[in-house]
């Protein structure tokens, strides 16, 4: 999980007209952008921002396109090198872009690759059969935004290569030398006039890689960091099977081996792996050309389907539903508790819908995904009896424990978004009904409430103060966590319900800011917390609901002038700016040492404020992350603690 800057006005802004000179609509205000002036013009239409995810989107692009290869069974070797003036270069071993003259833009194929959207191998079914980049936009785009470019591609014993600057060629494609093997060259470096700060992360990029690498069976990716010499090395004979191995390896597996297959149906290539653990949350993860489909789609709803059927008819044809005198019966949320489980698919047309494009629209993969399913897991289950017995025993305690938390969870359900009569008494709710106008604080304590509420604007702010340390939700299961009443009242504020009555759209604020102390208390909430969201209320972090505020740590008082600085080292810097004597400096150690005014300037005030929002780059290596840090297994917190305790600041002693 990472966090990138924000910030906004949650009230909104309007767009005005400007109506002075130049406001006639005439022919002559229509702009045609040549070539790739478009993606310059607008960068983040096609990599997502000019943040830190645009500029390692450019690395994935250029990747996508030698994985590609590998898909179609002409590359097993990947290199990935992080220069030290941050360029990056790709090298694989597929055929090579062809360097023929294109017979329509006649000029050299890979000329045109580069600098022409929309061109690519990708739109016939004979050059790929089936591949990630579906649009031809990938490494063209990278040209554009990239200060300088070269790419030299091997075939038939020559080397040709070409340059280009922000763009555009310096010269034609034309032979360099000689070279034994086929392959891509491709290295780049992002340009500035694009992006702010351009430092590329290793382990960012080495998630992606090592993703990519358990999608792609046999496939080996390197990555080298020539700023420190690091190197690491992906290739994983297990395939997807390798994949859950990594996701469960800080979590207690119910049975040793994943359960694993693949079979290809009517032109679309399917496998899967699944493994239990002894915790609750469900971590499954689905995959269409190695693009990570994090809104799911027709293959997750035909794998979910058949993973339910299969488990729940083998534990009635064998009569194992029965528990103190009551028959139970599994429903799809008992069937994946604790489940681990990855889908890839991968399809010669895939359509793409949901609000990010990452979700599968094919009606005809849910039903090949369910019957290959069906087949497979049944056939597993009847082989292999006494894994189906503890994969059953297992669903069935979460079953009773289910019916259990019924009456709990009635408490959190909402009739409507605009129903206040359930809403929690400690809940200072606004006065606006808007959801996109809204916004909620969770707050750390009744202290740090109150002047929250006494500084926040009561139109679109409302305020829920926490009393303590929520549950750990890792290591509950569902009865104990709505058994909880600080989960309860966070749940019944938001709105929009856990599991099978969640319900992003009925979240009743667009904003839901997380505000703890600065301390390691604070710091220990505030992971509590996202841990709630991310294993229960996920799409809201997909969204883009959750963030976090930024108080000051320190206030600089100097005569009637009061300055905040946010960190050390801005308290150093404005320290030097003022007098050597007669600075008060104050160390906020809590929220309820400000008085509203000061909250409300300092953390609150959408003009002033800073606020963190909460994205996910990787959710496969978040689920790593959050099993690591907040499950049972103590082995890898402390490895993780040890690693990582000369990066710690502010440690309260």
């Amino acid at each position: 999980m990472t966090t990138e800057l924000h910030e906004t006005d949650p009230k909104g802004t309007t767009a005005t007209m400007d109506k002075g000179p130049g406001h006639n609509y005439d022919a002559t205000t229509i702009t045609v952008l040549k070539g790739l002036d478009a993606v310059r013009r607008r960068p983040a239409m096609y990599i997502g921002d000019i943040g830190q995810r645009g500029l390692h989107h450019m690395v994935y692009e250029v990747v996508d396109n030698s994985v590609d290869e590998a898909m179609a069974g002409y590359c097993d070797q990947v290199t990935v090198e992080i220069g030290k003036d941050n360029s990056i270069t790709v090298t694989d071993n597929g055929r090579g872009i062809p360097v023929e003259i294109h017979p329509e833009q006649k000029v050299s194929a890979l000329e045109v690759v580069m600098t022409t959207l929309h061109a690519g191998g990708k739109f016939d079914h004979d050059s790929y059969k089936v591949s990630g980049g579906l649009h031809g936009v990938g490494v063209s785009v990278v040209n554009a935004l990239s200060e300088w470019c070269w790419v030299e591609v091997t075939r038939e014993g020559i080397v040709h290569r070409q340059e280009y600057r922000r763009g555009v060629p310096v010269e034609p494609v034309k032979p360099s030398g000689k070279g034994k093997k086929n392959g891509t060259k491709t290295s780049f470096y992002p340009d500035v006039e694009i992006f702010s700060k351009i430092e590329f992360k290793f382990d960012i990029v080495a998630s992606r890689l090592r993703e990519l690498a358990f999608l792609n069976q046999g496939l080996t990716i390197d990555l080298i960091d020539h700023r420190t010499d690091k190197e690491v090395s992906f290739k994983y004979k297990g395939g997807l099977g390798a994949f859950v191995e990594y996701l469960n390896e800080n979590k207690t597996p119910v049975f040793s081996k994943p359960i694993s297959f693949q079979k290809e149906k009517e032109n679309v290539f399917v496998e899967v792996a699944i493994q239990y653990n002894d915790g609750y949350a469900e971590s499954v993860y689905s995959y269409v050309n190695n693009i990570n489909t994090i809104e799911g789609g027709t293959h997750l709803t035909g794998f979910r389907t058949a993973l339910t059927r299969s488990i729940n008819n083998y534990a009635m044809k064998y009569n194992l539903l029965k528990r103190e005198k009551e028959n139970l019966s599994l429903i799809g949320d008992d069937s994946r508790e604790g489940l681990t489980a990855v889908i890839s698919v991968r399809v010669r047309d895939p359509q793409f819908e949901g609000q990010t494009k990452t979700k599968l629209g094919n009606s005809e993969v849910k039903g090949i995904v369910e019957s290959i399913c069906n087949d497979n897991l049944s056939s597993y289950f009847e082989e292999n009896p006494s894994v189906a017995k503890k994969i059953v025993e297992k669903l069935v305690m979460a079953a009773a424990a289910r019916e259990a938390a019924r009456k709990a969870k009635e408490l959190t359900r909402r009739k409507t978004a605009l129903d206040t009569a359930a809403l929690p008494g400690k809940l200072a709710d606004c006065s606006q009904s808007d959801p996109e106008s809204c916004e909620i604080y969770i707050v750390e304590g009744d202290s740090a409430g109150g002047s929250a509420q006494q500084g926040r604007d009561r139109r679109y702010q409302a305020i829920l103060p926490l009393k303590g340390k929520i549950l750990n939700v890792e290591k509950a299961r569902i009865d104990k966590i709505l058994g909880n009443d600080e989960v309860r009242t966070l749940i019944t504020a938001i709105g929009c319900g856990i599991r099978e009555d969640f319900d992003a759209s009925k979240a009743r604020y667009h904003k839901i800011i997380i505000m703890t102390d600065a301390d390691v208390d604070g710091s220990h909430i505030r992971t509590l917390i996202l841990t709630f969201f991310f294993r229960y209320m996920r799409e809201l972090i997909d969204l883009g609901y959750i963030y976090i505020a930024q108080p000051p740590l320190y206030r600089l008082k100097h005569g009637k002038t009061e300055t905040y600085a946010y960190s050390d080292d801005e308290r150093d810097r404005l320290l030097k700016k003022m007098p050597d004597t007669g600075v008060n400096i104050q160390r906020y150690k809590g929220l309820g040492e400000m008085n509203p005014e000061q909250l409300w300037k300092t953390t609150m005030d959408p003009e002033t404020r800073t606020l963190l929002q909460v994205a996910l780059d990787d959710a496969a290596e978040a689920d790593h992350l959050f099993t690591k840090l907040m499950g049972d297994e103590v082995g890898p917190r402390r490895e993780f603690i040890e690693q990582n305790a000369q990066y710690v600041r502010n440690l309260d002693i």
